[in-house]
């Protein structure tokens, strides 16, 4: 790490009201292994049966990855989607690269921007969607608002590769305006299936939109802010968007404060 990061880095932690650090070598590494499910080494990459599977089950919509089952012999019959990973494969394969299903791909998106991280995530993170950086690489949260999440994570002791990251919609609206109903609509059964696949144990819904669609609430962000919500098998914590707290670095404070609640809730060790 750089000076320049390493002086960001105390910046930050210091607006979010951490005054200080502990020393003793035992809180001075990454959080012991268990705290997280790690991938398995290679989940990313379906074997070759099983990427036959996702094809099938993106091609028939009758199918679901809980109706699919491979055999092996006639001894062994396994769920295909026992992973996340696989899970998530079928699913973005099911979307499609060029998706096609509201308005926002004929309204200048360069791609459809899936979701990131790790599939296995004990903590998954939702946005309302993507902006112009992420429209370009393709990654959600890796513009301004998207340095700051990576901070935020890595303020409660995880790394950005540790969690999931995923919006409600998956293209970006034109001039970064909100989703509109009918986009909602079509995306976020999608975003559902996301989090069915990973099994998060903790979510926080970044913003208005994330929060609304998971809790089908018209409630704003500030009244459902800093409340748990069961969602599931998961804990949904509302909190501001990072690019809100861009425009009010104020309420930095009441971010912090709802992620020593996930930090609490996931049984991270604190700073």
């Amino acid at each position: 790490m750089t000076r320049d990061h390493l002086r960001d880095h105390l910046e930050f932690f210091k607006e979010l009201g951490v005054d200080g650090i502990r020393r003793e070598p035992e809180w001075r590494g990454r959080p012991a292994a268990g705290l997280t499910r790690p991938a398995p080494p290679g989940s990313d990459v379906p074997s070759d049966s099983e990427a036959d599977l996702v094809r099938s089950a993106a091609n028939d919509p009758d199918k679901s990855g809980a109706d699919l089952v491979r055999s092996a012999g006639q001894a062994l019959i396994v769920p295909v989607f026992a992973s996340g990973a696989a899970a998530l494969a079928a699913l973005k394969a099911d979307i499609g690269p060029d998706c096609s299903r509201c308005k926002l791909h004929r309204l200048g998106r360069r791609q459809v921007v899936f979701g990131v991280g790790n599939p296995n995530a004990d903590l998954m993170f939702v946005g309302e969607g993507p902006g112009a950086d992420e429209d370009i690489q393709g990654e959600p949260f890796v513009g301004r608002a998207g340095q700051l999440l990576t901070k935020i994570i890595e303020a409660i002791n995880l790394r950005r590769e540790d969690v999931y990251i995923a919006n409600v919609v998956k293209c970006r609206p034109p001039q970064n305006r909100n989703p509109e109903p009918d986009e909602v609509e079509q995306c976020e059964p999608f975003l559902f299936r996301q989090i069915e696949a990973i099994k998060p144990k903790v979510i926080v819904a970044l913003g208005k939109f994330a929060a609304q669609s998971l809790l089908r609430t018209t409630d704003p962000i500030t009244r459902i802010r800093g409340r748990e919500f069961k969602y599931r098998d998961a804990i949904l914590i509302p909190t501001y968007h990072p690019a809100y707290l861009l425009r009010n670095p104020s309420s930095k404070r009441d971010v912090w404060e709802d992620m020593k609640r996930v930090r609490a809730l996931l049984g991270l060790p604190s700073q």
